[in-house]
C-alpha cells in the first residue's frame, strides 16, 4: 500500500524527488518500518529518494520532525497509518499545512479533516465482508475453517479545498475516485 500511496503521490506531485515518510518509531520491528524498506525498490523505479522521518511515543516530537523535513528538503510527504500518527491526526495536518507540504493518508479521516488525499481500504465493504464472517461462524463454522481474505475494494480522496490551499506549485490537477482495484 505504500508503494500504491507514493506511486500516485509522485503523479500529483511530479516536480518532487525528495518524499518523507512520518511514522511511529517506537519499536525497530515495527510494520511501517517494513512498509518503508519494502517500498524503496517501487522509490527507485519512480526516481525519487523515500527518506524517514520517526517520532516515538509516549511524546512525540511532530515539530522536530517538521523541522527534519525542511531541512532534507523533503517536498512531500506520506503518514504511516499507525495509532500513534493516526492520533494525532489534527496536528500533523497543521503543520503540513504550516508548511504547504503535499500529503497522503491512508485513511479516508485525514481528507475529511482536511488532509490533501488519502488512498486505502474501503471501510465499508471490510465491515460488510467480516459481516459475512461472523454470520457463517454463527452457523457453526469453526474460525479456523475460514479463508483469511485480503481488502478488494480500496478508495482514493482527494481533498479540493486542501489542495487549492496548498497552491500551485507543481502546476497539476487533482481528482477524486474511488473504487476498486490494487
Amino acid at each position: 500500500m505504500l508503494g500504491k500511496r507514493l506511486g500516485l503521490l509522485k503523479e500529483v506531485t511530479p516536480k518532487v524527488s525528495r518524499f518523507g515518510f512520518l511514522y511511529d518509531a517506537s519499536s525497530e520491528a515495527t510494520a511501517s518500518r517494513v512498509a518503508f524498506e519494502e517500498t524503496q525498490e517501487p522509490a527507485k523505479v519512480l526516481g525519487v529518494q523515500l527518506l524517514s522521518v520517526a517520532v516515538k511515543s509516549p511524546n512525540p516530537d511532530f515539530e522536530r520532525a517538521f523541522q527534519v523535513i525542511a531541512k532534507e528538503r523533503i517536498g512531500a510527504l506520506i503518514t504511516s497509518p499507525s495509532p500513534l500518527i493516526q492520533f494525532h491526526l489534527m496536528r500533523i495536518l497543521h503543520l503540513v499545512k504550516q508548511k504547504h507540504l503535499p500529503a497522503m493518508h491512508a485513511t479516508q479521516d485525514w481528507t475529511a479533516a482536511g488532509g490533501l488525499m488519502s488512498y486505502g481500504v474501503h471501510t465499508p465493504d471490510l465491515n460488510r465482508r467480516a459481516a459475512t464472517y461472523v454470520d457463517k461462524i454463527l452457523k457453526g463454522t469453526k474460525p479456523a475453517d475460514l479463508p483469511i481474505e485480503q481488502p478488494k475494494k480500496f478508495e482514493f480522496v482527494v481533498n479540493l479545498k486542501a489542495a487549492k490551499q496548498i497552491g500551485s506549485n507543481d502546476s497539476t490537477e487533482c481528482a477524486g475516485e474511488s473504487g476498486s482495484g490494487d
